[in-house]
């Protein structure tokens, strides 16, 4: 049950002299603290220029790190947190970092003066890339958790606090926040886990309107899990797209950072084969996404190879062996029996290249080398004949699929890591580079026709929607670009950075992002419709199958959840 100061459950058992004399004292404790925010923690428009997320100005904001490190702030709420928490002693206190920390050393050294020490932790926004690599830095024990932080606005913090504890098999109790944005109804979800809610003050005590949901709509976790599968050793080091799944009638199939290859089959999970690559450097190993034709499914390794696997056994059709390490993911022309992917090599002048396979044999047909090392993995046009493909060497490469001839180059001032999209309606090339721009160049010319500039560089393939075309942008926006126009549709905020390439589905925008949540989103106008959450980043697109209706939903921890959308409440 959710409730706001919910303080006569606390003390019926004292005497109404007692109550009084302590609800008196309590609510004093709530008005100096209101009275601080108001003088230090309070900035509006006519103080100072405040700039929301959005670009846009705003007219008030609540700056908590101006007292959480102020010794008598932090006592203050303390006493608060443990005058109303008292009886549910034992328990453990945590948070998610930044704000949370403060407050939880303070209730936690509250509680040592009081005799009652309890145990504290805090959870990273995203998982240590060394050391030990932890997501929850402190020792959990099971005794139930109250959550804290400085405020709550969406709940969005929370759902992935949950999630992360959940998998852990903890219990969350209780959530403790000094403010609210919203009423009390807008928690939908802490009310489905049977969690309570406390929160101090809210925006009304300074004349401010509680936020409402056609102000910014709430979304809702719209998937159920149907089953879960976890490759072992996942490298956390390496915060980028990987194996994204492509799936058949049947099976599932991607790469993992062991080594290993997995065929899964969608009903339940189950492995069907598996195989393994060679020896991998640096910790890497199949980061290329799988493509399926001809009852094979072909992919590349950091091992430098190559492979045609066979769809229903594992077995290699065949291997080619000539790169010393392979990142990119291969596309194919099945028209000209070919497979084109990025090859990169350990030499002085022979850094990448692409290279074009017969698809029955393995062998080279054409290649092209290039002075940078080549991660992007190549696009394909089988109506215009042609495969483009970037660099890190900042260059856009377009050529004749079938021999290979050079038809122009486009240097751009970043890193191009991500694959290309053709928009043959228009014939425009399409592309993110790291310099910050989006890109739309002409097919014929190669001179840029579009030059959008995001706030940070691009390490997603780019959807073509109608006339729209949807990509992701490390600023942590979701763009939205009208390609008639050249103008911007709309941009959504995910508040992290984002890898994964967009997907649409059954009508809506699927994206991955760094929090740990799959956005689902109306692509005619960048509403936000719901969302499901996870522990790890989500680098990489989820595949889908039309007849089941399930999704395979990856991470970069390597983990496949198999989701089917909720049904209805009758």
């Amino acid at each position: 049950m959710i409730v706001f100061m919910c303080l006569l459950e606390f003390y019926r058992r004292m005497s109404s002299n007692a109550k009084m004399c302590l609800m008196t004292a309590f609510d004093a404790e709530i008005q100096k603290l209101k009275e601080i925010i108001k003088r230090d923690v309070l900035v509006t428009a006519q103080d100072q220029k405040i700039v929301s997320s959005h670009g846009s100005d705003s007219k008030w904001l609540f700056d908590f790190r101006k007292i959480l490190l102020k010794p008598e702030c932090l006592d203050l709420i303390a006493e608060i947190f443990w005058k109303r928490f008292k009886e549910q002693y034992p328990f453990q206190v945590g948070g998610q970092e930044t704000a949370a920390i403060p407050l939880i050393s303070a209730i936690v050294m509250k509680g040592w003066e009081l005799g009652m020490p309890v145990n504290g932790f805090y959870l990273r926004k995203s998982r240590k890339k060394d050391g030990l690599q932890k997501i929850v830095e402190g020792t959990l024990n099971d005794e139930k958790i109250i959550l804290v932080d400085d405020l709550i606005n969406s709940g969005g913090t929370f759902v992935r606090q949950l999630e992360v504890l959940g998998q852990l098999g903890k219990k969350v109790s209780h959530i403790f926040t000094l403010m609210n944005f919203r009423d009390f109804e807008n928690f939908s979800f802490l009310n489905e886990k049977n969690i309570e809610l406390t929160s101090l003050i809210s925006l009304s005590d300074f004349g401010i309107p509680l936020l409402k949901r056609e102000e910014k709509k709430l979304p809702t976790n719209n998937f159920d899990i149907i089953w879960y599968f976890k490759s072992d050793n996942p490298n956390y080091f390496y915060v980028v797209p990987k194996s994204a799944p492509v799936i058949d009638d049947e099976k599932i199939y991607f790469g993992s950072d062991s080594g290993d290859f997995w065929a899964l089959n969608q009903s339940d999970g189950s492995v069907a084969w598996k195989y393994k690559v060679g020896w991998h450097a640096q910790g890497k190993s199949i980061f290329s996404s799988p493509v399926l034709g001809q009852n094979c499914v072909y992919f590349g390794s950091y091992d430098g190879n190559v492979y045609a696997l066979d769809t229903a056994t594992g077995k290699p059709k065949w291997i080619f062996m000539e790169a010393d390490w392979v990142g990119s993911s291969p596309t194919l022309a099945p028209d000209l029996n070919l497979l084109f992917i990025g090859l990169e090599f350990g030499l002085w002048n022979k850094k990448g290249g692409i290279v074009a396979l017969d698809l029955d044999t393995g062998e080279k047909k054409w290649q092209y080398i290039m002075s940078e090392y080549v991660h992007c993995s190549p696009a394909y046009s089988q109506s215009k004949g042609l495969v483009a493909i970037g660099g890190n060497d900042s260059t856009v490469y377009l050529f004749k699929a079938e021999n290979g001839e050079l038809l122009w180059r486009y240097k751009t001032d970043g890193e191009i890591k991500a694959s290309l999209t053709f928009d043959e309606k228009r014939n425009l090339l399409l592309f993110g580079s790291f310099d910050g721009n989006f890109y739309g160049l002409d097919l014929k010319s190669g001179k840029p026709v579009i030059k959008y500039e995001m706030r940070a560089g691009m390490y997603s393939t780019p959807i073509v929607y109608g006339n729209k075309v949807i990509f992701t942008s490390l600023d942590k926006f979701v763009y939205c670009l009208n390609l008639d126009t050249k103008q911007l549709a709309w941009k959504f905020n995910v508040g992290t950075r984002i890898f994964s390439t967009p997907v649409i589905i059954e009508d809506r925008l699927y994206v991955g992002a760094n929090n740990g949540r799959l956005y689902e989103i109306d692509p005619k106008n960048g509403k936000s419709t719901g969302f499901f959450q996870v522990t790890e980043r989500i680098t990489n697109r989820p595949a889908y199958n039309a007849i089941t209706k399930k999704f395979f939903l990856p991470t970069y921890a390597n983990e496949i959840y198999c989701l089917e959308v909720k049904l209805p409440v009758p």
